[in-house]
């Protein structure tokens, strides 16, 4: 990668140039992702690591995941990161099958993704793949097989995600030129369905909609995300979060690197309005099984938030989309899939609602 030890000296000093903004909190985790993370050496891993240490105060026992893609997991590789701090990798397998990952355009194989995961176990214990649902042409017995391969291959935690079709992509002009199938939304939710079924079976819990784990594998920075923790994020295009306001970077390297050599953060903020921040509750927490807390509600943005929510979920309540658990609110196995579409539903567009 052009520019590697310059982007990476980049990383390091804007870490340091932002230190301030954590001093309230221990680092509970550090999460490499977002592109390719693991072309970076265990030198460079090492030397952004040791920053974060010395300028941040940071748990004993901090969950540290590296982002890889199969190919890139070689045995090399793998023990290489072996040295390092890093104790959690997240490995974009997709699938299990060529069919399915070259239409999907991936640059692995079926061979290497399982290769990589047996060699990865035996380095990292804390292992998590992701896996994609309602691609055009995989049919359920294909879709049941990947999840057989994955629980074969004993993988603790489990991201699944329906597929979406980015413009500008390859496949999206295949799907608008007739050589691939559109995608089906009652496929995507069928084989949601089964995931639900099999996951349940074998002992994971679906946390967050599309994550799943084994009792004490629940990601911690996922969880950290989905119930309103800050984070800081560093880097081109990363977003920060500190529960009033958010911040995202410049998606330029070389834009980038220049203004933070010049101890300048590249950055845009937003402040969040009280409205914005009650809608962002409302969306993490019905796709997770903490729900949405009406006390919470209550004391966080007040009480007409608390009155308008329970009035906007009447429907859903009858139609057994929602349930109450106490005074959680959280959405039935019926409703997961619709869970997003619901939150919407619930949100306040303004405080005269």
């Amino acid at each position: 990668m052009k520019h590697k030890n310059r982007l990476v000296a980049a990383l390091q000093q804007e870490l340091v140039l932002r230190k301030k903004e954590s001093e309230q909190n221990k680092i509970e985790t550090i999460y490499f992702g977002g592109g390719t993370p693991s072309v970076l050496e265990s030198t460079a891993i090492d030397a952004i690591l040791d920053t974060i240490y010395t300028h941040y105060e940071v748990i004993d026992l901090p969950e540290i995941t590296l982002e890889a893609n199969p190919d890139d997991l070689t045995p090399e590789k793998i023990e290489a990161l072996a040295t390092t701090k890093i104790n959690r990798l997240s490995i974009g397998v997709q699938s299990f099958f060529e069919e399915d990952l070259k239409l999907m355009n991936r640059a692995h194989n079926a061979a290497e993704a399982m290769k990589c995961i047996s060699l990865s176990r035996k380095r990292f214990p804390n292992i998590s793949i992701d896996l994609i649902y309602g691609i055009p042409g995989l049919t359920d017995d294909r879709w049941r097989e990947n999840l057989r391969i994955a629980l074969e291959l004993e993988v603790p935690h489990i991201s699944s995600y329906a597929l979406t079709v980015e413009d500008d992509t390859a496949l999206k002009s295949f799907i608008e030129k007739g050589i691939i199938d559109e995608v089906d939304d009652e496929q995507a939710q069928r084989q949601f369905n089964i995931l639900l079924d099999v996951m349940q079976l074998h002992a994971y819990e679906n946390y967050e909609f599309s994550n799943f784990g084994k009792a004490g594998y629940f990601s911690k920075n996922n969880t950290a995300y989905w119930t309103g923790k800050s984070y800081i994020g560093i880097g081109p295009s990363a977003h920060s979060f500190d529960g009033e306001r958010r911040a995202w970077n410049i998606n330029n390297n070389i834009h980038y690197m220049k203004a933070i050599e010049a101890n300048t953060l590249p950055q845009e903020v937003e402040e969040l309005s009280l409205v914005d921040r009650y809608n962002e509750y409302i969306m993490t927490g019905l796709r997770t099984i903490y729900g949405v807390s009406l006390n919470f509600v209550e004391s966080k943005f007040g009480e007409n938030f608390k009155v308008y929510l329970l009035k906007q979920s009447q429907s859903y309540l009858k139609d057994h989309l929602l349930y109450l658990d106490g005074d959680t609110l959280l959405v039935t196995r019926k409703g997961k899939f619709l869970s997003d579409g619901i939150a919407s539903e619930l949100f306040m567009l303004n405080l005269t609602t």
